[in-house]
């Protein structure tokens, strides 16, 4: 294969994979309910910070009208500050002998999809369980105003998870979406709950309808932690709308290399990407750029900055292990 075929091939994978997870995104968001958006949207920099007004239904207040007419205490009005953080990712490299592949100048288009589908479902991957690990441990920083602990050693329960939505009071009908791992799914299906549809499929993710509400199965780490002093290990993420966002930046950049010096020549494909990461109601900490993953779900790095827990991304159900 000549090496202009080469270059040829890289753009052509660039460009499908980036339409591929444009695609893919789309189904995400909308067989989810919006509960964790995938957006296709930029930005530039380490951040992305956004201001608001916060609330001020503090300043309502009752009046004796036959009081003495003493001061007031007025509210201040205040602006609150969300910072969406930028994730850098790899893929690659992938390594491959030119002369073992001849039949990708006959049949580009095979080599083509097999790719880009691997990297656009391992990109999308990468944003949902980073954003899982993120709200997971936002939320579990925030304590018992957020996380609802069956304290038990079971699976968990649809009655639990009612219980964990029950925190958003009056406004859990702003929950759209419940995140689990195919183990609390199943335990689930197992207690009759056997009227569900199937919206959505790409990799290890599955998107279903159980009794009107959005689940979301997979097996992201952050759902099923097992630490060496384990406690709550089950956890359950009910989102509301915009609960999550990620950020894809569509700043995909490839390359494809061969290189001489062995018995055989060698050729190489590897990416870089980057997509922003963001959760309702909370703001990410400004002075950590470029997190690791385990920056990302340490708590201590999102701020909750809305004033009511009904204002954020969500609630917590957790279990022990049986």
């Amino acid at each position: 294969m000549a090496l202009s075929d080469m270059k040829v091939f890289n753009e052509y994978v660039k460009e499908a994979t980036i339409e591929t997870v444009s695609q893919m995104v789309d189904k995400f968001n909308e067989a989810s309910a919006g509960a964790i958006q995938l957006t296709t949207e930029g930005f530039d920099g380490d951040f992305l910070m956004k201001s608001m007004f916060s609330s001020l239904h503090a300043a309502q207040r009752r009046v004796d009208r036959y009081a003495t007419n003493t001061s007031a205490s007025a509210t201040n009005v205040a602006e609150l500050q969300d910072n969406t953080v930028k994730v850098a990712g790899g893929f690659g490299p992938i390594a491959w002998e030119p002369a073992q592949l001849s039949w990708i100048r006959t049949n580009p288009q095979a080599a083509l999809a097999a790719i880009s589908q691997n990297l656009s479902e391992s990109i999308v991957k990468d944003m949902l369980n980073a954003g899982i690990a993120s709200a997971v441990a936002a939320i579990e920083n925030v304590g018992a105003t957020a996380v609802y602990d069956t304290g038990t050693g079971r699976a968990i329960t649809y009655a639990d998870i009612n219980q964990g939505h029950a925190l958003f009071g009056d406004s859990s009908q702003l929950l759209v979406a419940d995140v689990m791992d195919g183990a609390t799914y199943h335990a689930l299906v197992g207690l009759n709950l056997t009227n569900a549809s199937q919206l959505f499929v790409a990799g290890n993710v599955t998107v279903v309808d159980i009794l009107g509400k959005r689940i979301v199965v997979t097996d992201a780490p952050a759902l099923r932690e097992t630490p060496a002093t384990a406690t709550n290990d089950i956890k359950v993420l009910s989102l509301a709308a915009g609960g999550i966002v990620c950020h894809n930046a569509g700043d995909l950049v490839t390359n494809i290399e061969t290189v001489n010096g062995s018995q055989r020549i060698k050729t190489t494909f590897q990416a870089d990407y980057t997509f922003g990461l963001g959760l309702k109601g909370y703001s990410w900490s400004t002075s950590v750029k470029s997190p690791t993953d385990a920056e990302l779900a340490t708590g201590s790095n999102w701020t909750k900055t809305a004033t009511s827990i009904k204002h954020t991304a969500g609630v917590l159900t957790l279990s022990q292990a049986a």
